[in-house]
């Protein structure tokens, strides 16, 4: 798994950063999370394809995190996509990508089914869910959390043999949790694996303060994305607007137990991003500060 930044910039643009996207692959899948302006030419510099891209989850209708839609979906048109491009996101945004995608004579040339969300909804992708979570903004807004099901334990050779299972297919099928048959006695998954293993987990805030509700989400992810629109010295305000500050998201990661902060969304007033990365580290030192086209691997936990 890895995940890939596009737009590490709250509002609006500015030379070094592009507005709200971060993709996260998994296997051949690329998942978007919010679509910025400009989101397919960022792509294009990146080491990922927009074709790759099989859902997208918009965290709310500011324009800094929806109106790169109509031109990745133009994009993905004139590149002969076939196959459907899911979009999920807060109630209305059947109307909104309904509107988006009709302007001009422009017309999608593929399926582009749409799923209204609330918080406490949990859409089941088979291998993984994802979970949403009413944010705190001042427009209704979700944040994401992406979340791996469970895999099987370790299979234990030693164990195996001492059964006096023979090697080769059946304990592939031991490994899919299986039961096999070896000279008329039955052996089942549970006697040759290990305990089951987690799924990783990741959590996108999109554009919200620190609430309690937020830390229980993020409660054990291995990477959190946290909007840190500002330094501490502008809480009032980053909070005034629905935002965080960089210490706020760090104490969010603290109490939540997470693996790896990452701070986004970073107002377009800082030149000099480097106050907003101390501003975290000295409450949560595992703490990387996003910069567009930054890619983190995010292994599994075992």
């Amino acid at each position: 798994m890895q995940l890939l930044f596009l737009g590490t910039s709250g509002s609006w643009p500015t030379p070094k950063r592009n507005v709200s996207a971060v993709a996260l692959k998994r296997g051949p899948e690329v998942i978007l999370f919010d679509c910025g302006e400009g989101t397919q030419r960022q792509f294009m510099l990146s080491p990922m394809s927009f074709m790759q891209v099989g859902r997208i989850f918009v965290t709310h209708f500011h324009g800094d995190h929806f109106l790169g839609i109509p031109g990745l979906v133009q994009s993905m048109t004139m590149s002969d996509r076939q196959g459907p491009l899911e979009m999920y996101g807060p109630r209305g945004m059947k109307d909104l990508v309904h509107q988006l995608l009709t302007l001009g004579y422009f017309k999608p040339g593929f399926e582009v089914p749409v799923r209204e969300l609330s918080g406490g909804d949990v859409v089941d992708f088979g291998e993984y869910v994802v979970r949403a979570l009413d944010a705190q903004h001042t427009v209704p807004a979700l944040s994401y959390a992406l979340e791996e099901k469970g895999r099987p334990g370790r299979f234990d050779l030693e164990k195996a043999k001492a059964l006096g299972i023979p090697e080769g297919p059946l304990y592939r099928r031991l490994q899919a949790g299986e039961a096999v048959t070896v000279g008329g006695k039955t052996f089942t998954a549970d006697q040759v694996l290990g305990a089951p293993r987690r799924g990783r987990k990741i959590v996108y805030t999109g554009d919200t303060m620190p609430t309690e509700a937020l830390v229980a989400f993020a409660r054990g992810a291995d990477v959190l994305i946290h909007d840190a629109t500002a330094e501490s010295s502008l809480e009032e305000k980053a909070n005034r607007y629905g935002h965080s500050t960089a210490r706020q998201a760090a104490l969010v990661a603290k109490d939540a137990g997470v693996g790896r902060l990452v701070l986004t969304h970073v107002s377009p007033r800082y030149e000099d991003s480097a106050p907003i990365l101390a501003d975290a580290t000295p409450v949560f030192p595992n703490t990387i500060l996003a910069e567009d086209f930054a890619q983190i691997e995010v292994p599994y936990p075992d």
